[in-house]
């Protein structure tokens, strides 16, 4: 029972890095607004796709996750 206890406790606590990267995001500067995001507004439709935005986070997360599994 003791694994599944250490692994609730970290998914709870990167659970929580998590909600804090979302609630500060507005504050990170060019996050969304980097040149490749996709910006479409019409009259009565409003689109966005922030591509770049993607492929830079899951280059970061990659590499985060790169660095970590190394032992």
């Amino acid at each position: 029972m003791a694994p599944i206890g250490k692994l609730l406790v970290l998914t709870g606590l990167i659970l929580v890095v998590i909600g804090i990267l979302v609630w500060l995001s507005p504050k990170i500067p060019l996050l969304g607004k980097l040149p490749g995001d996709i910006h479409y507004e019409g009259k009565h439709v409003r689109i966005y796709f922030p591509l770049a935005t993607c492929v830079v986070l899951s280059v970061v997360i990659s590499l985060l996750f790169f660095l970590l599994s190394r032992k």
